[in-house]
């Protein structure tokens, strides 16, 4: 088991070794899962997305990176970053396509998510609802404890089951201004921390996306995490389950794991060995219970600074784009 010296009040590797980790399962899937999320997924690719492309706000690593707005469910109108590849301009076709999710906290800027995995490659960056400087919606709060427990009284109004939805509308948005992308299997999917979570919850559903990437993923195995300290949002959940017991059945349509059986597109998954934020059994239960094609690649932590951390982040961008340049027509 990983081993770091840490101020934390609790131990981020939860003593498990690598072994136990790989073998955490997965809860089972309430009997409406499927149709829970069907249903969710039907309602929002009826949305008539209306993307509009501002200015050039950068231009690095092969592409031109455009601020971008589109309407998600419920009418509520998102912001984010495209990026297009530079020989665009040139008529060269734009062979790739992904959406790119963010972490708790959102994204003041694309960052590190750009350069894209692969060449002639276009994305969209979204801002989720109650996101980053760009998803700022009135009601929802912005702050990862308290947008984490937003609407989580029911199923239906809990804010992650929007915010998942924002990303299919986010794909609808990228398939509209980029028309080469249209079509099942045309669309990678990247994210990390909240990103991966969210895009456990999104894959099963959505025959657009024909490869995934996740980066120590949370949301999985929920009530394994429930009995979890942490330093991220989960641990807001597990004081609000403490007065309200009665969330646990709320949680089980969105644990990540449980949507992972649903994955039969191929998937690397990055689960960190140590992890304050995100539990790493939660992270490995998610790869573990994937259906389709799976690829673990193991890091020493995650949401965590360490000696080493800028060669494992180059480790993972290579074996990233080594494994759309596999998946991806």
């Amino acid at each position: 088991m990983a081993s770091f010296v840490h101020g934390f009040p609790f131990d981020p590797a939860y003593g498990r070794t690598l072994d136990e980790l790989t073998a955490v399962p997965a809860p089972p899937a309430p009997d409406d899962f499927a149709d829970f999320w069907r249903a969710r997924h039907d309602a929002a690719r009826e949305v008539v997305t209306d993307p509009e492309v501002g200015p050039v706000e950068d231009e690095r690593d092969g592409v031109r990176i455009h601020g971008v707005t589109y309407t998600s469910v419920g009418g509520v109108r998102l912001g984010g970053w495209l990026a297009l590849p530079v020989e665009s301009a040139a008529a060269e076709p734009v062979r790739h396509g992904f959406v790119i999710g963010h972490g708790y906290g959102g994204r003041a800027e694309p960052g590190p998510d750009v350069p894209l995995p692969l060449p002639s490659a276009a994305a969209i960056l979204p801002c989720v609802r109650g996101m980053g400087s760009r998803g700022l919606v009135a009601g929802i709060p912005d702050v990862s404890a308290e947008h984490v427990l937003h609407g989580i009284a029911s199923r239906d109004s809990y804010v992650i089951g929007d915010c998942v939805a924002d990303l299919w509308c986010a794909a609808s948005a990228l398939q509209e201004l980029v028309p080469e992308l249209g079509g099942p299997g045309r669309l990678g999917y990247l994210g990390e921390s909240f990103g991966g979570g969210l895009g456990a919850l999104a894959l099963p559903w959505d025959d657009r996306f024909g490869a995934a990437q996740l980066t120590v993923p949370t949301f999985g195995n929920h009530p394994l995490r429930l009995t979890l300290p942490c330093a991220g949002s989960g641990e807001a959940v597990r004081a609000y389950r403490g007065t309200h017991p009665e969330v646990v059945d709320v949680l089980r349509y969105f644990d990540a794991a449980t949507a992972a059986g649903f994955v039969q597109l191929p998937t690397l998954v990055a689960a960190a060995l140590f992890d304050p934020s995100v539990p790493p059994p939660g992270q490995f239960a998610v790869h573990n219970a994937l259906a389709g094609e799976k690829e673990l690649l193991v890091l020493p932590a995650g949401h965590f600074e360490y000696e080493g951390l800028a060669q494992d982040v180059d480790g993972l961008v290579a074996a990233r784009s080594a494994f759309f340049a596999q998946w991806t027509a």
